[in-house]
């Protein structure tokens, strides 16, 4: 009963602060500086997308080769040890594979919105695209 008795007051105490937090963010700029990065006004749906995938397939290209290097590191400190380069060598194909993987998916993904975006853009279903 306590703990319940503390929440609403807890909330009620908080509601001011929720209620001003427009007038807050109107007063010290926040809103110029949203508007001026382009990151609320002027995005479509289909950029954000965009921007997340591409984003995504960055953080996954940077991990692979990021992996590459380390398997190179592994090797170099192998010392001659068969296993530890075996291991390394398995490191380094599959960072491989999967960065090859990653550029294909980027390639697609790239293709496939540009072509939504040319479709979107002009009504019609034929089109180029442009880069």
């Amino acid at each position: 009963m306590k703990s319940i008795k503390n929440t609403i007051f807890l909330l009620v105490a908080l509601l001011p602060l929720a209620v001003s937090a427009s007038d807050y963010a109107a007063q010290t700029g926040l809103e110029e500086a949203a508007n001026a990065s382009n990151l609320i006004k002027g995005v479509s749906p289909q950029q954000m997308i965009a921007r997340i995938i591409n984003a995504l397939l960055s953080l996954l290209g940077m991990l692979f080769t990021v992996l590459i290097i380390w398997g190179g590191f592994k090797w170099m400190t192998s010392q001659g040890n068969s296993q530890q380069v075996d291991e390394a060598k398995s490191i380094i194909k599959n960072s491989v594979i999967g960065l090859v993987i990653v550029v294909m998916a980027y390639a697609i993904a790239s293709f496939v919105l540009r072509a939504l975006a040319d479709n979107a853009g002009t009504g019609t279903g034929g089109g180029e695209a442009t880069g």
